[in-house]
C-alpha cells in the first residue's frame, strides 16, 4: 500500500530521510501559513486516490502552541478518506506529568490524551498513534477508543551501535531498569548480554544524589540509559557517582533530549565520552548535532518500520 507522509515543519529533515530510504513512502504537501492575527491558515493537499492509500502525520509538539497548530492538521486527516490513518509523535511532551500526588494537581498527560482522542476514526477503524519511550506505559489508559496506541523504543538503535563495544549498561533508577532491561540482559533469544549496573536516586530535601545499587563499575566504560534528559541533573549525578566508583569512561543515551533552557550546554566539557539522543525533539537535536560529546541516533528507520507495519519484537518498549 502506498503511504503519504505529511509532517510539521520541525520534522522536515526526518521526513525527507524516511521518504528517501523507502520507495513506498511519499511526502505529502502541506501549507503552514498564518493570518495577520497569528491564527493558523493551514491546508493539506488532497491526494488523488487517497482512499486506497495510507495517510501518516509526523508530529512534534515542541511548545503548547504547536499542540493546537498540529492538532488542527491532524484532525483533518481522516476527512481525506485515506484507507488507513496514522500519527507518529515520537516525543509525548507531557509524559512526565502522568499522575498527581494530590487531587489538585492537573495531570497534563491526560489532558493532551483527551485532546488527541477527539481525532475521528478513519475508514479502516481507530487512528493509530505511535509513541516512543514514554515515561509510563499507563499513559495508554488516558486515551479514548478512537485512538490505538503503539509504543516503540529508540533504545534498540543504541543497542545496535554498542553490539561490538565492551561496555556496561547503567540505569539511573529502578524505573529505567524495568523499562529497558530486556534489551540488554540477554533474556531474548540471540541477544547479547551486557553487564548491568543499577543506580539509585537519593533525595535529601532539595538535594539529590546518585548511589550505585548493583553492578561492577571499576575499569568499565559505562553507558547510562534513560528515556529522557531534561535539566540533565540525574545523568550528571550518575556520571559523578560512576566516575567516583572507578569507571574508565561514562557515556549516556536518552531517546528524548528535551533540554529546556538550553540545559544541553551543561554536557559540553562535562567529561562524557559520548551523549546519544535521537531527533525526537528536532529543534534541540539540530542545535547539538556535531557538538562534542553529542551524537544523533536517527529514528528514520524505526519510524518507517512503524509506518509500514514492519515492526518486530525488539522494536517494542519493555514492560
Amino acid at each position: 500500500m502506498e503511504t503519504i507522509l505529511f509532517h510539521c515543519p520541525q520534522m522536515t529533515d526526518l521526513a525527507k530521510r524516511i521518504a528517501s530510504q523507502n520507495p513506498n513512502i511519499r511526502l505529502g504537501k502541506t501549507s503552514w501559513k498564518m493570518f495577520e492575527d497569528g491564527w493558523p491558515n493551514y491546508a493539506i493537499q488532497k491526494e488523488q486516490g487517497l482512499r486506497r492509500k495510507r495517510a501518516v502525520f509526523l508530529a512534534s509538539f515542541d511548545t503548547p502552541a504547536d499542540v493546537f497548530k498540529q492538532l488542527s492538521m491532524i484532525f483533518s486527516l481522516p476527512r481525506l478518506g485515506a484507507k488507513e490513518t496514522k500519527v507518529v509523535l515520537p516525543y509525548y511532551p507531557t509524559g512526565t506529568m502522568e499522575r498527581g500526588e494530590t487531587e489538585s494537581v492537573v495531570v497534563t498527560a491526560e489532558t493532551l490524551a483527551r485532546q488527541m482522542s477527539a481525532i475521528q476514526p478513519g475508514r479502516s477503524g481507530p487512528v493509530e498513534l505511535v509513541l516512543y519511550d514514554v515515561h509510563s506505559l499507563d499513559l495508554r489508559h488516558y486515551f479514548g477508543n478512537s485512538i490505538m496506541i503503539r509504543y516503540k523504543t529508540g533504545t534498540k538503535y543504541l543497542k545496535k551501535r554498542l553490539e561490538k563495544e565492551d561496555v556496561s549498561i547503567a540505569f539511573p533508577d529502578v524505573g529505567a531498569w524495568k523499562r529497558f532491561r530486556l534489551l540488554f540482559d540477554g533474556s531474548r533469544p540471540g541477544d547479547r548480554k551486557f553487564p548491568i549496573i543499577i543506580c539509585d536516586k537519593v533525595r535529601d530535601g532539595d538535594k539529590r544524589s546518585v548511589t550505585i545499587r548493583e553492578g561492577e563499575v571499576r575499569g568499565r566504560h559505562v553507558v547510562v540509559v534513560d528515556d529522557i534528559i531534561k535539566s540533565g541533573g540525574t545523568i550528571l549525578e550518575c556520571r559523578a557517582a560512576l566516575t567516583a566508583a572507578g569507571a574508565s569512561a561514562v557515556s549516556a543515551f536518552a531517546t528524548h533530549g528535551s533540554f529546556p533552557k538550553e540545559s544541553w550546554k551543561k554536557f559540553l566539557g562535562a567529561g562524557f565520552q559520548r551523549v546519544w539522543i535521537t531527533e525526537s525533539c528536532p529543534q534541540v537535536a539540530a542545535k547539538v548535532a556535531g557538538q562534542d560529546p553529542f551524537e544523533i541516533i536517527s529514528l528514520a528507520q524505526s519510524v518507517a518500520r512503524a509506518i509500514l507495519d514492519e515492526d518486530d519484537e525488539a522494536d517494542e518498549v519493555c514492560d
